[in-house]
């Protein structure tokens, strides 16, 4: 299983903070892709970090990874 975490509006979008997803393997580019169309998720539009680290769209995830996406932050 992978852990997926949402922070902000994703959070919203989706409907809940984190989801488990059954993928022994799988790269963040295909794991977007499932989301955007399962959610209908603008992936273009947030960062992705596996395992507290920032990932590449390249980048695989293994079962048991925690992957956080994060939206854009602004402050004032």
């Amino acid at each position: 299983m992978i852990k997926i975490q949402f922070f902000a509006h994703l959070r919203e979008k989706v409907g809940q903070d984190q989801l488990m997803l059954d993928f022994k393997k799988i790269s963040v580019k295909d794991l977007l892709e499932v989301l955007a169309n399962s959610y209908q998720l603008q992936t273009d539009t947030f960062m992705v970090a596996v395992n507290e680290e920032y990932a590449d769209i390249e980048d695989v995830i293994l079962e048991g990874d925690t992957v956080a996406l994060i939206p854009p932050v602004s402050g004032g």
